[in-house]
């Protein structure tokens, strides 16, 4: 099998592990009631997780960049569910706070537009797998967990909690040093990790939420860059 076939075969996986999430959450949303939130943050979380077949992808070849075919996909299916899709479409129910489609062009749109440039710009880089990592399981657990069990409540530009924001430093944390060293074993380093995971802990609890999705990536590359 040459490196097309390889690819291609490695990039149909992600298509296969993605598209089946948005069916099964809308499966647990209409049938057991899993609340919007929830659904939501699953998704979100399963689509930060695409990454874990990045080492499967084969370098020095134009087909890496295959990696990202599920999101330039994805990219075009959100503007066209959030102009036209109907109330009851999959998407709307499982990735949208409140079943409005117009919620779909703009943080979720900028989490597939932040993932394509990672997969692109930073592929199998310590950058772009650690703002991964921290955008899909720190970003996805902190407003669960948040809105849950959240008591200490503060707000500077919305509101957030410290337990959802310790949440996400855990998140954070633990998908970082499972998915750095998975991906880029040579650039492991926890005690940056977790730094890290720290500086992007604090730009996402001051952000507004709507740009959380731009934010919080853009932290933990500059971050990286520099330490």
């Amino acid at each position: 099998m040459d490196t097309l076939q390889h690819n291609a075969l490695v990039a149909l996986l992600t298509f296969v592990y993605v598209f089946s999430v948005p069916p099964l959450m809308d499966f647990f949303v209409s049938r057991h009631g899993l609340p919007r939130d929830i659904s939501r943050k699953i998704t979100h979380i399963s689509a930060g997780s695409v990454i874990i077949f990045l080492p499967l992808f084969q370098d020095g070849d134009w087909t890496q960049y295959l990696n990202v075919s599920i999101f330039v996909v994805w990219a075009i299916l959100l503007v066209q569910k959030g102009l036209f899709a109907a109330e009851d479409d999959q998407a709307v129910k499982t990735m949208t706070r409140t079943g409005d489609r117009r919620e779909l062009l703009r943080g979720t749109l900028y989490f597939v537009v932040v993932a394509t440039l990672c997969g692109t710009l930073y592929y199998k880089q310590f950058e772009g797998v650690l703002a991964m990592a921290v955008l899909g399981w720190g970003d996805g657990l902190a407003p669960i967990i948040g809105t849950r069990f959240g008591r200490l409540k503060y707000h500077v530009l919305s509101p957030k909690s410290v337990e959802g924001s310790l949440a996400f430093f855990a998140g954070s944390v633990a998908a970082g040093l499972f998915f750095v060293n998975l991906i880029v074993p040579e650039a492991y380093d926890p005690a940056k990790i977790v730094l890290i995971s720290f500086i992007a802990t604090v730009v996402e609890g001051v952000c507004p939420r709507e740009v959380d999705n731009i934010a919080i990536p853009v932290a933990v590359i500059a971050a990286a860059s520099f330490l």
